[in-house]
């Protein structure tokens, strides 16, 4: 993977046949001077990248980069694995960003570009989860195709499988004092199904939110069945809001279920 990436090469199944190229096959070594520097790559804001089973997801990715001559063009891509065994590479929409000379230095510009993900097509695998590279490369505007530089491991990206939370608190309305039981379930995007399947063994925070309250307090920390259930029995004490919430991992998103508002039952002769 040491070896030179064309623009033209990043855009689908070329981009990882560019990352196999050994040193022995690069082209050669431009000149240090017009060799281009690799500033900055910047995916998705810097955010993680959520993906579920059916939506395409566009991620806007840029580079940042400079030489003596200015910059011709520069692209990103995106690559999982090992840096000597890539499994799976995801590569700009278009061969070349739209590239913007920097104000006052007419030697660096930010390439801005977009990567479309699908998760029928581009992934198929929950193993993708977790830790991605961003791979940066720029070409020098000097006219010659060898002056250009790659920066494998530019930046870490994140790619993760979507969350669902659900949450029923029972019964409504509640004497106070009475058991309230507060069922939910947690699910998350598998690539292999495109279905949402349960999450396992998860810490999930069961919290409360009284009426006029504006921020939930956890009661007790729960931990999802085999399937991704979740259930609790508590003591009702006042009106309010009930929900799960989950602070998520490396490979799936945090999310917090709606609340859902338990009115204590009124008592009265009868």
């Amino acid at each position: 993977m040491r070896g030179s990436v064309t623009a033209a090469a990043v855009t689908g199944a070329l981009a990882l046949s560019a990352l196999a190229v050994s040193a022995s096959q690069a082209v050669p070594t431009a000149r240090p001077a017009e060799r281009p520097v690799i500033k900055k790559v910047v995916v998705n804001g810097g955010k993680p990248i959520v993906v579920g089973t059916k939506s395409r997801q566009k991620i806007a990715v840029s580079v940042t980069a400079s030489s003596p001559s200015g910059i011709a063009d520069a692209y990103v891509f995106l690559w999982h694995g090992h840096i000597d065994e890539v499994d799976a590479v995801l590569g700009q929409d278009r061969a070349r960003g739209a590239c913007a000379v920097a104000p006052g230095d007419p030697t660096t510009s930010t390439c801005k570009a977009t990567i479309t993900i699908d998760p029928r097509s581009g992934l198929g695998r929950n193993s993708l989860a977790g830790t991605w590279q961003a791979a940066g490369g720029a070409v020098a505007a000097t006219g010659d195709q060898n002056d250009e530089s790659v920066d494998e491991t530019a930046a870490p990206v994140r790619l993760q499988r979507f969350s669902k939370l659900t949450v029923n608190a029972s019964p409504e309305p509640v004497r106070k004092g009475g058991t309230l039981t507060v069922t939910g379930k947690l699910t998350r995007a598998d690539w292999e199904t495109f279905t949402y399947r349960g999450y396992s063994k998860q810490p999930v925070r069961l919290q409360f939110r009284k009426k006029g309250a504006t921020a939930y307090t956890t009661v007790r920390t729960v931990t999802s069945s085999s399937t991704g259930t979740l259930k609790a029995t508590v003591k009702a004490a006042a009106d309010g809001y009930w929900r799960y919430s989950f602070a998520g991992t490396s490979t799936t998103p945090a999310v917090s279920a709606a609340g859902d508002y338990v009115d204590m039952k009124v008592t009265g002769k009868s």
